[in-house]
């Protein structure tokens, strides 16, 4: 365990740390803005992957692929802005 060693009440400074880090506006935003960033960049590998290799790639993976696509459509177009979830 963390912090065993300096004993509990480090444990608990440690601790206290990392969730005012956590909830710190900041970091927050931080962490939003790269997993959009994440999620746009698969989304256009998934794109750039799809229409190179798709004929070749299982159907299992091919219908998971498209499946993903139509989630994300927004008046015919693909929304890459929804791929992945946001934990943040």
């Amino acid at each position: 365990m963390v912090g065993t060693r300096a004993g509990r009440e480090r444990y608990e400074q440690m601790k206290k740390s990392a969730q005012d880090l956590a909830r710190n506006p900041a970091v927050r935003n931080a962490a939003e803005t790269a997993a959009q960033t994440g999620r746009q960049a698969a989304g256009r590998a998934a794109h750039l992957v799809g229409d190179k290799v798709g004929d070749r790639l299982p159907s299992s993976v091919t219908d998971r692929v498209h499946a993903l696509r139509e989630r994300g459509r927004v008046n015919g177009k693909v929304d890459e802005e929804d791929w992945g979830t946001s934990n943040t």
